[in-house]
């Protein structure tokens, strides 16, 4: 259910923000799975063992769901990257 609250607050987000779109949109192609395109649902989502690891390593749990805030600080810093 946190998961979609934050999917929730971040598609929000993006509709009264197109840059911001913009850059979510790039942090998920950057976190998409590498063969997604091979395993059924057939769309780019991040392997499970991936979202776990860097949600250890940001927030020291594994099961941690992130401020929105920090996604979108993040999807900011990306999007500034050439």
């Amino acid at each position: 259910m946190p998961w979609l609250r934050l999917t929730a607050t971040l598609t929000l987000r993006a509709l009264t923000n197109p840059f911001l779109a913009v850059d979510l949109l790039r942090v998920a192609w950057r976190f998409r799975h590498r063969h997604w395109y091979r395993r059924a649902p057939f769309l780019p989502l991040p392997a499970t063992s991936y979202v776990r690891w860097r949600m250890y390593t940001a927030y020291g749990d594994e099961a941690a769901v992130p401020p929105a805030a920090d996604v979108i600080a993040f999807a900011r810093w990306v999007g500034r990257q050439p």
